[in-house]
């Protein structure tokens, strides 16, 4: 894979503010995350556009490639340009002409006719998609590795410590801690780069638990799963929807997990006490 980029945004910047505390104001500095427009391309045409944290573009292409079911491997991308202007950055991805044929002619589907009630049912077909059943069965996790997971996040965002205002996905695997950790203003644009990562890496989706800081949505499930962690641990509370999804794709589902409390919706048996 061809890699063009020039990294000169900063993910971060200090702004000042008049702080009050204890009855009394006073002017202070505050680091803010930056968020800025994000535009996916594929074949010379913008395919996504999502307001995100200028770092970690890469993994974020890759992760989001793979999880919206783009391409099934990393070897389908056969170069990544990012591209910066006023506006935002343009993120231009080009396929394997297979690949990249097969995404032209959907795109075609999803421009016909209009008016007939239809023309939206790939769109919801896409939100609703099922997810791919996960296929390790031999990871488990104890209660000391899910407090753990949770506190090396918290501990090892960086970007969070100085800003206070974005979410983390973390990669942990029992035995070995946390081995990735990406951070965006975007709870799914964290996770697709955390997937892009673990994916580049060539660490198996299976040998870990994906930690997020976050509510548990469809999306966020469907993502774990196109990664094939069989594990995923959050700080707040899944929707209905989310259980589900877990539940028929194998997934174990650990939530509401806060220091040494943590609530098992879905697949205990990997949980082991």
């Amino acid at each position: 894979m061809n890699i063009s980029f020039v990294d000169n945004r900063a993910s971060h910047e200090a702004v000042h503010t008049i702080a009050f505390h204890g009855g009394v104001a006073a002017p202070a500095t505050r680091s803010v995350p930056e968020e800025v427009a994000i535009a996916f391309s594929y074949g010379g045409s913008s395919h996504a556009v999502m307001m995100a944290t200028p770092a970690d573009l890469v993994d974020f292409a890759v992760g989001f490639s793979l999880t919206e079911g783009l391409i099934d491997a990393v070897s389908q991308i056969e170069a990544i340009e990012i591209v910066q202007d006023e506006m935002g950055i343009d993120v231009q991805i080009a396929l394997v002409e297979d690949v990249e044929e097969k995404l032209r002619a959907r795109r075609r589907h999803m421009m016909g006719p209009v008016g007939c009630g239809l023309c939206g049912i790939e769109s919801l077909e896409q939100a609703v998609r099922s997810v791919r059943p996960v296929l390790s069965r031999d990871l488990t996790v104890t209660p000391h590795d899910i407090a753990r997971a949770v506190a090396s996040l918290a501990d090892q965002q960086q970007l969070n410590h100085k800003t206070r205002a974005v979410h983390g996905a973390g990669f942990f695997v029992p035995g070995s801690g946390l081995v990735a950790l990406r951070e965006d203003v975007g709870r799914h644009n964290a996770l697709d780069k955390l997937c892009g990562a673990v994916v580049a890496s060539g660490v198996s989706g299976g040998s870990g638990a994906v930690t997020v800081t976050s509510r548990l949505s469809i999306e966020m499930i469907q993502k774990a799963g196109f990664l094939g962690s069989p594990i995923l641990i959050a700080i707040s509370a899944p929707t209905a929807y989310a259980i589900r999804t877990a539940e028929e794709a194998g997934i174990t589902m650990i939530a509401v997990a806060r220091g040494e409390d943590f609530e098992i919706f879905t697949h205990p048996h990997r949980v082991v006490f």
